[in-house]
């Protein structure tokens, strides 16, 4: 009797320890959502702002059609990507096409003076910098949840409920590693 008991037992532990591992494999996958779902509004929010940039510009940059096509179509491409490998890829382009034309405002004195311009570089800014500050908190989760999916005894748990990697926000050409050049004093 004493022995089913401790047998019992082990078999209860076992089962504690099973749906532990497995409820925190759940809160790891859901923490990678929820920091994805972050950058996804920070992008959706430089998105939004992408088109009222270009539409101040027109104005003044006449005969920069292809500057401000460029970012247009890099903003389009960007908004259809849906893998994070295709949306790092995309906003990659789109952030080199935001630097190109923000080096031919240069030459747009008129421009870089009008306040709706400069407001909106602003926030461009400012959501560039949200963007960065959401992209390593998300890979941050990303390489927590990856650790524990792939280091025994987790993957044992992760493999019984097929939990899959999470992929990093990586950008994969170089230049676009570099910050965006963009200068908003006027001069």
């Amino acid at each position: 009797m004493a022995v089913l008991l401790v047998l019992l037992g082990i078999i209860v532990l076992v089962v504690i320890w099973l749906v532990g591992m497995y409820n925190s494999l759940v809160g790891l996958r859901n923490q990678v959502k929820n920091a994805w779902a972050q950058i996804d509004v920070q992008l959706k929010r430089r998105h939004d702002l992408i088109p009222n940039l270009v539409e101040t510009a027109k104005g003044y940059m006449q005969h920069e059609r292809g500057t401000l096509e460029s970012v247009t179509n890099a903003r389009s491409k960007a908004m259809g990507a849906d893998s994070v490998g295709d949306k790092a890829k995309a906003e990659g382009e789109l952030s080199g096409a935001i630097s190109r034309f923000m080096l031919v405002v240069e030459n747009y004195p008129d421009l870089k003076a009008n306040q709706n311009f400069l407001a909106l570089q602003e926030e461009l800014t400012s959501t560039e910098n949200k963007i960065a500050f959401s992209r390593q908190a998300y890979n941050d989760q990303v390489l927590f949840y990856n650790n524990k999916i792939q280091m025994f005894p987790s993957s044992i748990i992760a493999g019984m409920f097929n939990f899959q990697q999470s992929d990093f926000f990586e950008l994969e050409d170089k230049g676009d590693r570099e910050a965006p050049k963009i200068d908003f004093s006027q001069k």
